[in-house]
């Protein structure tokens, strides 16, 4: 368990690693999943460069880049990865992109690790607490579209 608030639970939700993707060949180590506003220049960081220093070919996205361009790289850098560190935060919730690339992980039947980030589990995994307010924010005047995405949301 990490100090502070920031904790490492090892028991994930979330469907874990399966031996048959094993065998396959992939561009990226480690995918980091993050809210940027939160982490992006503190702990995000700092574990990126100690993946990266200690050789583990990493994928981070770039805030540089245009919105068309984050989602096709993204999709194919998931695509592409073997484990996937999650690192929840306050407002992970809150953004689309980041639940979207939750939907797309879960998916793929890959060994997924949860950070805590300055945010209870329970509230993760119940979707209470900030969890909550955002997904019942993504509700207010939602079309059946996007009432139906909410549900791929709350699904991981």
């Amino acid at each position: 368990m990490a100090s502070g608030n920031t904790q490492i639970i090892p028991d994930s939700p979330f469907p874990s690693y399966s031996s048959s993707k094993s065998t396959q060949q992939f561009t990226y180590e480690v995918f980091l999943s993050f809210r940027g506003e939160d982490t992006r220049y503190g702990f995000t960081d700092h574990l990126y460069q100690a993946l990266i220093s200690h050789g583990i070919h990493t994928f981070r996205d770039d805030n540089e880049l245009k919105r068309g361009v984050i989602e096709s790289e993204i999709k194919k850098a998931i695509e592409e990865s073997k484990i996937f560190v999650i690192i929840f935060s306050a407002n992970y919730a809150n953004s689309r992109w980041c639940l979207d690339e939750l939907v797309e992980i879960s998916q793929l039947q890959r060994l997924i690790l949860p950070i805590f980030y300055h945010v209870d589990p329970s509230d993760v995994q119940e979707q209470t607490g900030s969890y909550e307010k955002a997904f019942v924010d993504h509700e207010k005047e939602a079309d059946e579209e996007k009432r139906v995405k909410i549900q791929k949301w709350r699904m991981p």
